[in-house]
């Protein structure tokens, strides 16, 4: 098996896998990663399309790749983080695999397949088991987009160019803005019976967006706070992008990826050094600093204020046991 994992790269809502081209070209010509875009069905303008069917081809291009010997590192933008956690359901490496001997003595088992051995999170969230998209926003949708019944689509409210690209030069944005697809209804209020949390399974990287205009970068702190009180292992990265940063910011996105996954294998990844060296200024670590007050607002408040919601939950599903078993 190659030390080198297989990318499978899963888009937004309303987006199409082009908008990955920039970040691919660099992974596999200057880092020799292989990438897998995929396409989901609920952005084809089909108003039947669910989050199910989304699950299904995300899960057979991964399989597609570890049926080879190939390892998959899974990354999500948006939307697309709901769809990769749930997909990776099963496909990660059980975490002690032994088998007998003839000697009758246990020894580790050698793999004959790959895995998923890592999931990256761009301005995303961290999926709940058992609930739908929407069922995190109580069912109610965000200020820029509205629900049509007619044609089963979630409908746009806002300039998209400044909701998404707002850091990108005007055609550039403009051109992103007329590749927006229509997004179904079902994928987004349906199907929380298939919703899981992946991210418990794997190690997780975390690619926050600092001028994000579409999930503001406080939710994202939150969610990151949640996600490490819940057990999860999130290394947490941020860009001074918007909700796009593989178009605005490539060569940093990129260099996070690489970081990612060589923190996700052990291996060092193929690297052309002056490109690491340009894309590392605009990084930044987020973290407390006791000698730096404003991270304690920055970063404390929303790590704290999502780790408390995290406690709330496992201390209610806790009670919820308890009542069962008595």
């Amino acid at each position: 098996m190659s030390n080198s994992p297989t990318l499978v790269l899963i888009p937004g809502a309303w987006h199409k896998p082009a908008c990955y081209d920039q970040i691919i070209d660099l992974l596999q010509g200057t880092h020799k990663l292989r990438c897998v875009a995929v396409t989901l069905p609920t952005t084809f303008g089909n108003r039947d399309a669910t989050f199910k069917n989304d699950i299904d081809v995300v899960r057979e291009a991964i399989s597609k790749e570890t049926s080879q010997g190939r390892d998959v590192v899974v990354v999500c933008h948006s939307y697309g983080g709901m769809v990769g956690n749930s997909a990776i359901k099963g496909l990660t490496k059980p975490r002690d695999p032994v088998v007998k001997s003839s000697g009758n003595k246990n020894k580790p088992s050698q793999p004959s397949k790959g895995y998923v051995v890592g999931h990256v999170l761009i301005a995303s969230g961290f999926t709940m088991t058992g609930l739908a998209f929407m069922d995190l926003f109580l069912g109610h949708p965000p200020p820029f987009w509205r629900i049509n019944n007619e044609t089963g689509f979630a409908e746009f409210t806002a300039d998209l160019r400044q909701l998404f690209y707002h850091d990108l030069p005007r055609d550039e944005g403009e051109y992103w803005v007329s590749q927006i697809t229509p997004q179904t209804l079902k994928s987004l209020f349906e199907g929380g019976e298939f919703a899981y949390a992946g991210w418990q399974d794997v190690p997780v990287w975390y690619l926050g967006t600092i001028d994000d205009q579409a999930n503001p970068v406080a939710a994202q702190r939150i969610n990151v706070g949640f996600a490490r009180e819940m057990g999860a292992h999130v290394e947490h990265r941020e860009l001074p992008a918007s909700h796009s940063p593989f178009l605005s910011l490539p060569e940093e996105t990129v260099q996070i990826l690489v970081d990612a996954v060589e923190a996700f294998t052990g291996h060092q990844v193929a690297a052309a050094r002056s490109e690491v060296r340009r894309a590392r200024n605009k990084e930044s670590l987020p973290a407390v600093r006791l000698w730096q007050p404003l991270t304690w607002y920055k970063y404390g408040l929303p790590y704290g204020f999502g780790r408390l919601v995290g406690r709330g939950i496992m201390i209610f599903r806790w009670c919820k046991s308890l009542w069962r078993s008595g």
